[in-house]
């Protein structure tokens, strides 16, 4: 018997029209979908008339039920893998089951659609010729700060992730850490109440000191100026 293959699929990160006709497919024709959050990944399925079986697949889960879904697919089954929203593996669930299958020889197709972090880098008007994505900073400011000062010295264009819940203190570090930088802020991508912030870094902290943003935040901060 012939193994299948594993789909790494992105699916919208708010806009369902950014839902590619290839991911479309797949997930129809897909044995098994792997969902980072089943009940999201239900709505969107039914939107487009998908009726695929769905097992669970998310953080807490994902290193022991990676090897029950390798011997699916070793079994001959397609599986496809999402994540709540944008593509899997970029701050979302799936590396070990990706490591896994790399490690089994199993056939990995990606199947390309809406990622947040290069969504901002597209439309945040600061340098995209070379940038380092980060994701997601440590919760405690220590630990922050001290991440912060190793990439401070990084001289081309940083992308984070930064969640509503952490969205003041992460971008005062920031400030402390790497000075008053030009960034931009892209809150709620592709959403109805989709805001884009192009602002020095200290504009962005005093406007979300002042009210907590609702949403997940893509930051984007310029690297640091070399002289000459």
């Amino acid at each position: 018997m012939m193994a299948g293959k594993l789909f790494i699929v992105a699916t919208p990160i708010g806009n369902l029209e950014d839902m590619t006709l290839r991911a479309i497919r797949v997930l129809k024709e897909a044995d098994l979908i792997a969902a980072e959050d089943t009940r999201l990944t239900k709505k969107l399925l039914a939107h487009f008339d998908i009726h695929t079986a769905m097992t669970s697949f998310f953080k807490a889960n994902e290193n022991y039920k990676a090897s029950s879904i390798i011997s699916r697919i070793e079994e001959g089954a397609n599986v496809a893998l999402v994540s709540s929203a944008g593509t899997p593996c970029i701050s979302d669930p799936g590396y070990p089951l990706l490591a896994e299958a790399v490690k089994r020889g199993i056939e990995i197709v990606p199947v390309p659609g809406a990622c947040a972090a290069i969504a901002a880098l597209s439309s945040g008007g600061l340098p995209t010729d070379r940038f380092t994505f980060i994701g997601f900073l440590p919760d405690k400011s220590g630990k922050r700060k001290k991440h912060l000062e190793e990439l401070s010295a990084v001289e081309h264009t940083l992308v984070f992730y930064v969640s509503k819940w952490k969205a003041a203190a992460t971008l005062a570090d920031c400030l402390a850490v790497l000075g008053d930088r030009d960034a931009c802020a892209a809150r709620e991508m592709t959403k109805v109440h989709e805001e884009i912030i192009r602002a020095p870094l200290s504009e962005i902290c005093d406007r979300y000191e002042k009210k907590s943003p609702k949403g997940e935040i893509v930051l984007i901060v310029a690297g640091k100026e070399t002289k000459g």
